[in-house]
């Protein structure tokens, strides 16, 4: 008797319920792991103290990317349509994407970031701000993506409790006619916090009367 969709997913998630140590083992077999856990599930009911998988060591950028470039690596893994018709529509494939990762990833260390150092992303909805956090993600670095539309003020305070080491941002973004000057709110932020030791940015806005 065939099953159908539905009734597979009842089964499924009634494993998870009943025997939540193997659903979970089997899910994270699919996984690449550097070091295969020790112990799939520690669980302390009284302080509430719990514990998955310990003494696995993985990477997410590698299980992102790089356990899909041998069979999929020309398979688009990011399809990106702008907001502005005067932009044309991006795609990257895992092999593109994964090579732009390793790339960024090592222009950070290049910076003087080091695994634990807490970086801002201040950017537009651009591929970019994705190969920037899968870089931060690669190298051990902490990322705090922060809104576009937030005030200086905002940004600041951010920064300043996660006493970020480098900023990531772009000169400008726009959506539609108007343009958006991330870099002038990063500069007025960056004046309250001396822990910004580096600022990268990418050529984004547009010359004067593009979008005319």
């Amino acid at each position: 008797m065939k099953i159908s969709s539905f009734e597979h997913y009842k089964q499924v998630y009634q494993q998870s319920v009943d025997q939540p140590e193997q659903f979970w083992e089997g899910v994270a077999e699919t996984f690449q792991w550097r070091k295969k856990w020790d112990k799939t599930l520690e669980w302390n009911f009284k302080e509430p103290n719990i514990k998955w998988f310990q003494g696995g060591k993985l990477n997410i950028t590698e299980n992102c990317l790089d356990r899909h470039l041998e069979k999929d690596g020309d398979t688009p893994a990011i399809i990106w349509e702008p907001n502005d018709p005067t932009e044309d529509h991006r795609v990257l494939t895992y092999k593109q994407l994964y090579e732009k990762v390793c790339q960024f990833g090592n222009v950070l260390k290049n910076n003087g970031v080091q695994k634990g150092d807490r970086i801002c992303i201040y950017m537009p909805m651009i591929p970019e701000l994705a190969i920037a956090v899968l870089a931060c993600a690669r190298i051990g670095a902490v990322h705090s993506v922060i809104f576009g539309g937030f005030s200086a003020q905002s940004i600041a305070d951010r920064i300043q409790d996660a006493q970020c080491k480098v900023v990531i941002t772009a000169d400008g973004g726009f959506r539609g006619p108007k343009d958006l000057p991330l870099k002038n709110v990063i500069d007025d932020a960056l004046v309250q916090c001396p822990s910004v030791q580096k600022v990268i940015v990418l050529t984004r806005s547009r010359t004067p009367g593009e979008h005319d």
